[in-house]
């Protein structure tokens, strides 16, 4: 299985590099909720590959891909995350696949194709960077950490939008980066690049893969008031664990105002 997922991260992420070096055909899901031709190939290119391997597994991909009867085993695919990025020709977006074994995700992978950067994490065995061992960050001061966070497709009409939270750490923290790749920002927390990560409303495609990195790393992922996060809660804190509580202290004030 772990083959099966290094095979499907590989084709989809070769994919989505000949997409992305001749151009581009976008349309959308909402306002602002983009899908490319990028994004149903690659996906399809996994389905493909599971299905042939696996054909017992269950499957779980954002574009539509899978179906559910019940397998122990099922896969959580976004075979494009950062889709805007990649739409507009930012070169920050990845293949995140994860593998959940009744219930619990043992296996995950996030490829950032344009950076040759494969994260590789499976349960009780580590994380790794192409061939390197990952470890969380050290910094125990949220004055002098870097966070990543997000905000929702709808996030101009939801109050739920994140903006608040925004305004505490960026003042609370060294500062604050919003990529638009959540897959990614816990591939680089894991990695000792970001020491926290907080964001609402995410799917379990965004971070299935990344919560596993971050804990093979030794870092610690949380709902916002500390508790097991299950992956279609979307709310999620994670962290490098020296920063967990004072982010959580944090999320809970309100922000000044701007």
């Amino acid at each position: 299985m772990r083959d099966t997922l290094l095979l499907a991260a590989e084709e989809a992420g070769r994919i989505l590099m000949e997409k992305y070096a001749t151009g581009v055909s976008v349309a959308y899901k909402g306002a602002i909720d983009l899908v490319t031709e990028a994004d149903l190939a690659a996906e399809q290119a996994i389905a493909d590959i599971i299905r042939h391997r696996h054909p017992d597994h269950d499957l779980l991909a954002e574009e539509g891909h899978g179906g559910c009867r019940g397998a122990d085993q099922r896969w959580i695919v976004d075979p494009l995350d950062g889709t805007t990025n990649f739409a507009h020709g930012f070169p920050w977006f990845a293949v995140s696949i994860a593998l959940e074994v009744r219930g619990v995700v043992v296996l995950g992978a996030v490829f950032n194709p344009h950076n040759r950067e494969l994260f590789v994490a499976e349960r009780g065995q580590g994380a790794i960077l192409n061939d390197r061992p990952l470890r969380v960050s050290t910094t125990n001061d949220l004055g002098r950490a870097l966070l990543a966070t997000g905000f929702a497709y709808d996030h101009k009409s939801s109050p739920d939008n994140n903006y608040q939270q925004f305004i505490s750490f960026q003042r609370a923290a060294q500062a604050v980066r919003r990529a638009g790749v959540a897959s990614l920002d816990l591939a680089c927390l894991a990695a000792g690049r970001f020491d926290g990560f907080w964001e609402l409303q995410l799917k379990p495609w965004d971070v299935a893969a990344g919560v596993l990195l971050v804990e093979e790393a030794g870092g610690r992922v949380s709902d916002y008031a500390g508790a097991p996060m299950p992956l279609d809660r979307g709310q999620i804190l994670a962290s490098n664990g020296l920063l967990h509580g004072v982010m959580q202290a944090t999320l809970r004030q309100r922000a000044p105002h701007a």
